[in-house]
This record gives C-alpha cells, structure tokens and sequence, in this order.
C-alpha cells in the first residue's frame, strides 16, 4: 500500500520509473531530488532494474514502494550485443520479472517514465488503459549522431559509416518505440530543453513539450553552510571547473585546448576511462594547463569546489539541458558555456554568463578575465539566480508541470 501523497483527496497512483540508476550522472541526481515533491502530489511507486543506495535510503524515508529485480541489471555491452540490440530484449525480460511491478503499473493511473539505459523497454508492459509520461532526455545520441564513436582527441573510432551501418537495427527499434508511443492513446513526450525538443521533432518526427529539471537551494547554497569544506582538492592556482565524464561529447579535449596560455588549471569532474583519462593528462601536460581529475563528489564538495573557481566551463557538444549552468548559479560563479544545445535555455550572454562560440579562443580568454572581476561575478550571479526563478527551476514547480500534462491525457 503507498502512503505517500496528499492525504484525504483523490491522489493520482503514478509510477516514476528509469532503466538504471547505476551511472548517477545529472539524470539520475534530477530524479531523486525531484521525487519528494513528486510524492507529495502524487501516490508515487518507484521502478528501476538497477537502483542505487541513494535511492533506497531516499524511498525508505518518504514510505516509497521501491520496485526492482532481485538481481541489478546490466546493459549487455560488446559489439554483439550493441549490433544486434540485445540490451533491449534483456531489459524488457527484467522489468517483467520485477516482483509484482504488473501488477502495480496495471493498478495505476499514470507511469513517468524517464529515458536512458533500459527505460524504454518498460513500454511493452504498459496497458494501453495507463497513461504514460516519457521525458526525453535526448534522442539516443549513439544510434542517432557520430559523437558517442569518437575518441577522446575527436578522432573515429572505427569507421563512421560502417558504425551506421551495423547500427541501424537498433536505430529503427528506438524510431518504432518512441514513434509508437507517440501514436497510442493517453501519452505524451517532453524534452528536458527547448532544444532536445527541437531534436525530438528532427530524430523521430514527433511534437514533444519541454520539462524542465530542477536544482535544490541547499544542495548548492549561494553562502557556504558549516558542513560544507573550505576547500576541495589541492589546486595550487586559479582553475576553472567542467562536469561530465571525459569524452569528445563533452568537449573535455577542448577544453584544455582553450585553456593554454590562459594560466588557469583545469578540475574535471565525472571521471572518465582510464585511457582517456591519461591521454587527457598527457594533453594537457602538453599544453601547460594544469588538469586535476576529481573523485567521485559529494553536493557539498562540488558545490565547495566551485565556489573556489574563476569559473565552470562547458564546450560540449549539443548538450540537451545542461545542469552545470543553472549549479554555478546557484553558487554564484560565473558559468562560461559554448553557444549550442540546452545551454541557451538558461544562459543569457553578458547577463548571467557567457555563451560563446566553440572557435573563438580569444573570446574565450577575454570571459575568463571578466568571470575575475568582482563586480561582473556579483552582477551576473544576481541575474543567474534570478533565471533560476523565473524559469520555474524548482523541484515543486518540476511536479505541478507533470501534473498539467498528466492532466490532460
């Protein structure tokens, strides 16, 4: 029995439902810092195939059912599994074999169901009688763009075309999947971003809303609170931060790039293969840009360490919504981001920020300067915070959205 909700009122029974909880990247922390404002609206049940402690603790506090395999499932990998798709007939068979998660989803009224990693095989156990919420997060960047088959420097991988080529099996299940969720009665599909929007009409040939995620005051307080560290890492100059596990995608090896000649060093944090990892460390060593790779953090200690940065910087590539911007924020410094994607939801250039073109070094390097000026600091994180109002960015308002468009199907 879920006891969550609004007491003595007609609650709508939702499962909020995700494939995989295992990589806690951005999607993922958005989810659960979203779900207690989602149980205050809703009766809300909790389905993953691969939870998470954070998540369990986090259910077990807000008296949620938890939903998940006896086992944590795992996306089969290997160019066997990734050719032929098994990873979504593996997940389909998990989520059926889920301890009476048929039963829940066929008892309830609606499922929000969030993209990634085995999510959208969870579709072929939804009774057309249940409405079904899909939040987008981006069309499927492996299948449908080249950047996942790059190389840390940007090189191929293998050959592009002949990637296409042994992935166009699994392209058309993802275009029939979404395609037909769109077709079936009782269901919409929402982007994170004006942008992914955009990409799901390009990709799928569909009409998609925008649901935006959220950012929580006191995971990232404008003033330090006493638990959170004076200092994270052991950066012995001025640095810059970028979040996102190192990779072409996100424009780590530009990054570094841009950063020559600047004398500012460089904290990653997101980790990233071991590989790539050294051939960013060499690259930079290469470039005279100190680069120091940060551990698995804490929300006090990312919020810490950018707190201490000239800036957080982002050349990523067609990034879909982008949290990092709306957290610096948050924090109050200053957020530097290249002039594409998600980024221009919530970064206006010269107001709160900087967006700038992916070539423009000198550009670049003139920000940088201004992000060190404290009267541009303080202007631009008075502006920053207040976007971070004016868009709605907070969990509550996260849940009267979905509520609307439940609402309606």
């Amino acid at each position: 029995m879920k006891s969550n909700g609004k007491r003595g009122a007609a609650v709508c029974e939702l499962v909020v439902a995700k494939g995989s909880f295992a990589v806690m990247g951005g999607a993922e922390r958005d989810l659960i810092r979203n779900l207690p404002a989602l149980s205050q609206t809703f009766s809300v049940s909790v389905a993953t195939l691969h939870p998470v402690p954070q998540l369990d603790s986090l259910c077990a506090e807000l008296g949620v059912h938890l939903i998940s395999p006896k086992q944590p499932w795992e996306l089969p990998t290997g160019a066997f599994a990734t050719v032929l798709d098994t990873g979504m007939d593996s997940a389909s068979d998990a989520w059926a074999g889920c301890p009476g998660l048929l039963d829940e989803i066929a008892g309830s009224d609606a499922v929000h169901l969030v993209s990634g990693d085995g999510s959208l095989a969870l579709l072929e156990h939804v009774p057309e009688t249940v409405a079904v919420h899909l939040h987008l997060l981006e069309p499927h960047r492996g299948l449908h763009e080249d950047v996942l088959h790059r190389e840390v420097d940007g090189s191929p991988k293998r050959s592009l075309g002949l990637t296409s080529a042994l992935l166009s099996r699994a392209r058309r299940r993802d275009i029939d999947a979404i395609r037909g969720l769109s077709d079936r009665p009782r269901s919409a599909i929402s982007g994170n971003s004006s942008y992914t929007a955009s990409r799901i009409g390009e990709v799928y040939g569909i009409e998609a809303g925008v649901l935006m995620p959220s950012v929580v005051a006191d995971e990232f307080p404008l003033r330090a609170s006493s638990d959170e560290p004076a200092s994270v890492g052991d950066m012995s100059g001025p640095y810059v931060v970028s979040v996102g596990r190192a990779s072409w995608v996100k424009g780590t090896w530009e990054t570094i790039s841009m950063l020559a000649g600047s004398g500012l060093s460089l904290v990653h944090v997101g980790g990233g293969d071991d590989g790539d990892l050294a051939r960013l460390l060499d690259y930079a060593e290469s470039c005279d840009v100190g680069l120091w790779v940060a551990p698995h953090l804490s929300s006090l200690e990312m919020a810490s360490l950018m707190r201490g940065a000239r800036a957080v910087v982002s050349m990523a590539r067609g990034e879909p919504f982008g949290l990092t911007p709306i957290e610096a924020f948050s924090v109050g410094t200053p957020a530097l981001f290249v002039d594409e994607g998600g980024f221009r939801d919530t970064v206006v250039d010269g107001v709160n920020g900087r967006l700038l073109a992916r070539d423009d070094r000198a550009a670049w390097h003139d920000a940088l300067e201004q992000a060190a000026d404290a009267e541009t600091r303080a202007r631009w994180a008075k502006w920053g915070r207040a976007s971070i109002a004016e868009l709605g960015l907070s969990p509550e308002a996260h849940s009267n959205r979905l509520t609307a468009i439940l609402g309606v199907l």
